[in-house]
């Protein structure tokens, strides 16, 4: 907890972002240490005059600990790149955000998919997006999307309306909601997921927050769907982040007379994958087994041979036999065992009787 207090104070220090701070902790050392380093200190780590200056106002102005209270009387934890709860995917994205500001709860390992559009959608497209978000919903993945009016509002609702998670990203802090007439929705994602920003509370949802934004949204997921864009659609940002991240991108046709469905015909013609149904995306985000896995996680719970093998497997492949050799258990169970975990998604079986933990 002392070391999410630096965080939090840079966080709060306009002109520190995450190049800023990387550099700063790898001539420093540690937040504590960067926080408190002398001016010439933060000259060689190569901050510019506008940015020592505010640091050292910000310094002088505000009480870290009295900022951490104020956080966390507003319900609001905090994840930092060294907390294990901080999402995997996110953590490895160019100039991921060093502090999240989350209400709810947030699994770094959950499989997430981005669904996001237009904030004028169709009929057409608003059907399209509540069966794809309900359907992945039901398939055991966690719909991530901006909260904003439109196909977020439609994929967020038809996520949660399926007994499934949502995770919102917001453009400003999480003391307030935008647009407020979302208000109640995010309080359901908070109950079932997470409202997610990198902005401090009091940030207002200014138009500059948007496109810094939409790079969370991607970087937490493992594909981005776009079910209804016109050619300058803010969800276009997300599909270039996306690319630049490694992500999968995904477009649903329209009509070719419809100015919503150009941004997703651009993207479909760029070779964005073609959306017939949620199939294509599970498919092709290797998640056909999401849903058994999260019937199994609920059905089987976990035991002391589970707990023997998770203690004995790691990311090199180790031999049935030999987990035989080391837990002296018998090959049959281990047999058993091993299959319900890789069900679970606790386990990989990658061949010749080979196991690593997932």
């Amino acid at each position: 907890m002392t070391m999410k207090k630096y965080y939090l104070g840079f966080s709060l220090t306009p002109g520190i972002g995450p190049m800023r701070l990387r550099r700063l902790l790898e001539h420093l050392g540690s937040p504590e240490q960067a926080w408190n380093a002398p001016v010439e200190e933060l000259i060689r780590a190569g901050l510019d005059d506008a940015s020592i200056a505010a640091l050292l106002e910000t310094r002088r102005r505000l009480s870290l600990d009295d900022e951490l209270e104020r956080i966390h009387r507003l319900g609001i934890t905090l994840l930092t790149w060294e907390d294990a709860g901080y999402p995997e995917r996110l953590r490895h994205i160019y100039a991921p955000p060093p502090i999240l500001y989350l209400r709810g709860t947030l699994d770094p390992a959950e499989p997430m998919v981005a669904l996001v559009g237009t904030r004028r959608p169709t009929p057409y497209g608003r059907e399209v997006a509540r069966r794809l978000a309900g359907d992945l919903a039901r398939n055991g993945v966690t719909v991530v999307s901006g909260l904003a009016i439109g196909i977020d509002t439609e994929a967020h609702q038809a996520a949660l309306a399926a007994g499934g998670r949502s995770v919102a990203v917001l453009a400003c802090g999480l003391d307030r909601v935008y647009p407020p007439g979302n208000r109640r929705l995010a309080e359901e994602i908070v109950a079932h997921g997470a409202l997610v920003s990198d902005y401090p509370p009091g940030t207002l949802p200014e138009p500059r927050n948007f496109p810094p934004r939409n790079r969370i949204i991607s970087g937490l997921s493992l594909g981005v769907v776009v079910v209804e864009a016109g050619e300058r659609s803010g969800a276009l940002i997300t599909c270039d982040f996306a690319a630049e991240q490694g992500r999968e991108v995904f477009a649903v046709p329209g009509s070719i007379f419809s100015p919503t469905s150009r941004g997703c015909h651009d993207l479909l013609a760029q070779g964005a994958r073609l959306v017939r149904g949620v199939e294509d995306i599970l498919e092709e985000l290797h998640l056909t087994r999401a849903a058994e896995q999260q019937e199994v996680r609920q059905i089987v719970p976990e035991n002391a041979v589970e707990a023997t093998l998770l203690g004995l497997l790691s990311s090199e492949p180790l031999h049935i036999d030999e987990l035989g050799l080391q837990s002296g258990l018998p090959i049959s169970l281990l047999s058993s065992t091993l299959t319900l975990m890789e069900l679970k998604g606790l386990v990989r079986h990658v061949g010749g009787m080979h196991y690593v933990r997932i």
